[in-house]
């Protein structure tokens, strides 16, 4: 009895290992560390270095870029991971691009202040809702609407430029409310933005390539604020374009894959 007794407990136990689930270290390290980049920007502007804030999200930027392709290099993408990015990107690019931004000219508006900041964290929020759901039925070229990176550096660098200026936040305080509220209902538009997903990292290409890359480096090096957020600003316009040109070519503008008879997807064609 003894041995079927013991037979039986080291079967539970191997069922119950077998339950256990376990967290991939390295995508989640990253997407950890974007979550701190987020978490020292508020932390930056709380104390006035609102050029440091800006640093913070940008770097925040750049690590949650690589986080999901370090997952698929590695096959170690997880439900855990993805909820886990959303989290992270909720905190940089929605809550501490709309505080950065209310402490550094918005509060000087008062309610409009508070509106502008709230409109642009509720967009990110519901962006990245959006994202979630429509997942496996957008066109992976694509992202419906502006991606919450992007708009956070539109906030974040329009501030880390008038910071390297001396520009005191109070004096384009309304500059400020417009690219907040452009920035926060770009995001939740239909306008299709390309998302670079279709370039294959682990394919060879041209030396002209690695000599553009390294180009680009160094242009970004004459002057980091100005650069970057010029970047942004066009890629900010490019959905536009791209919306327009497919308007008149007469194309479907809507970045949803599919069939437009289910229910479910109602609302989604634009």
């Amino acid at each position: 009895m003894h041995d079927g007794d013991d037979a039986f407990a080291e079967g539970e136990a191997v069922m119950v290992r077998k339950r256990r689930k376990g967290i991939y270290i390295l995508p989640n390290l990253f997407t950890l560390a974007a979550l701190f980049g987020g978490f020292f920007a508020i932390v930056m502007a709380m104390n006035e270095r609102f050029d440091m804030a800006a640093i913070g999200v940008f770097c925040a930027m750049v690590l949650d870029s690589l986080d999901g392709r370090v997952a698929r290099m590695t096959n170690t993408q997880s439900a855990f991971g993805e909820q886990m990015d959303s989290l992270s990107d909720m905190v940089s690019f929605g809550a501490a691009p709309a505080l950065i931004a209310y402490e550094w000219a918005l509060k000087g508006l008062g309610r409009w202040g508070w509106v502008a900041a709230f409109v642009y964290c509720a967009c990110a929020a519901l962006r990245l809702a959006r994202f979630n759901v429509n997942t496996t039925v957008v066109d992976k070229r694509y992202f419906q609407g502006l991606p919450s990176p992007a708009a956070a550096a539109l906030v974040t660098g329009f501030i880390w430029i008038m910071t390297e200026l001396d520009v005191a936040g109070s004096t384009v305080a309304w500059p400020m409310f417009v690219m907040a509220l452009y920035a926060g209902l770009t995001m939740v538009s239909n306008v299709p933005f390309y998302s670079f997903k279709d370039i294959q990292m682990k394919k060879s290409v041209p030396f002209a390539v690695i000599v553009l890359i390294a180009l680009g480096i160094a242009v970004i090096n004459i002057h980091p604020p100005v650069v970057l957020f010029g970047v942004f600003v066009i890629y900010g316009l490019s959905g536009y374009a791209v919306y327009g040109w497919r308007k008149a070519k007469g194309k479907p503008t809507s970045v949803i894959s599919t069939s437009t008879d289910e229910p479910d997807e109602r609302g989604l064609h634009q």
